[in-house]
């Protein structure tokens, strides 16, 4: 088994919903993304997924939150844009367009500052 992992970032506001407490106000974080794909075998060239590809595909997915007010999104409507919610929104979402029965997306985790980090994974 292989494991690949990117790192990569974007930038949003959010406030947590039913939270009592200073994050329930309109604040921003500069996110850390980490993204990680496992595979069983590798391709002609010797990969597990080409890093170009990963990147791309986690950057235009980024690329619909940055910059944004993740509570207006329909994504994370009815629920809180947490640092746990938006990694199980990343997971899946890359998922859909990686897990194909060799690659698959295993974790993500999501930092909202250099000191707090939410992972999500599926068993």
């Amino acid at each position: 088994m292989y494991r690949l992992k990117i790192v990569t970032s974007f930038a949003a506001a959010h406030n947590l919903n039913n939270y009592q407490g200073e994050c329930e106000n309109l604040h921003g974080h500069n996110w850390r993304v980490e993204v990680a794909v496992t595979a069983r075998e590798l391709d002609k060239a010797g990969l597990c997924i080409d890093f170009k590809i990963l990147k791309a595909a986690t950057k235009e997915l980024l690329g619909t939150l940055d910059h944004k007010y993740l509570n207006e999104l329909t994504c994370f409507s009815g629920q809180s844009p947490s640092s746990e919610n938006i990694a199980r929104y990343i997971y899946h979402e890359l998922g859909k367009k990686f897990n194909d029965g060799n690659v698959k997306v295993v974790m993500i985790t999501v930092w909202e500052s250099d000191f707090a980090c939410a992972s999500y994974y599926e068993e």
